[in-house]
């Protein structure tokens, strides 16, 4: 999260005149959350970390309907945009290669990462869409920590729980995950 909280809610909530600050302060953040992300991506991946941030930024940055409420708000959008921009990577990828069966995903911490190909992390987009609508909460854990990659106190105070709270939201969303990727 970001170094000074009070600076980022003040920058979030200024409008369109304060976005120009935005970036620079949560530039290095969103840098290390995409580096992070891209160490559980197959080694061929030809998406880097500084391109899926750029494209992230350009989705939050250009979607002037958005007002910011504060930094789990920002950081939730963040995380988001992130997904779906790797998300349509792989449906690039996939339709260029024009099919294959979904594959088991593995789903780790950040700190273990496995190679998904866009076979896996398509089917993981369409277990979590399911999840949402079940539990919404769980499926905002599984963004900020496994496309994010934020700790497990990260996620805890982007979401505003306690961290025990969001260590078992964890828990239970890796097996539903399971349960729904097994159905598709």
């Amino acid at each position: 999260m970001s170094r000074d909280p009070g600076e980022l809610t003040r920058i979030l909530r200024g409008g369109d005149a304060a976005r120009d600050e935005l970036l620079p302060l949560v530039y290095g953040e969103l840098r290390g959350l995409a580096e992070g992300r891209m160490r559980g991506e197959r080694g061929e991946h030809t998406l880097q970390a500084t391109a899926l941030v750029h494209e992230a930024w350009i989705r939050l940055a250009g979607n002037d309907a958005i007002e910011w409420r504060d930094r789990r708000h920002f950081y939730g959008a963040a995380s988001e945009a992130m997904r779906r921009v790797l998300i349509d990577h792989a449906r690039r990828v996939r339709s260029e290669k024009r099919g294959g069966d979904r594959d088991r995903v593995t789903l780790g911490a950040p700190e273990a990462p496995s190679e998904m190909g866009p076979e896996e992390l398509l089917a993981l987009d369409d277990a979590l869409s399911r999840l949402e609508a079940e539990d919404a909460r769980a499926a905002a854990v599984v963004r900020l920590r496994f496309f994010s990659g934020l700790s497990m106190p990260d996620v805890a105070r982007a979401l505003d729980v306690s961290e025990r709270s969001a260590h078992r939201e964890w828990a239970f969303a890796r097996a539903r995950l399971f349960e729904l990727l097994e159905e598709a």
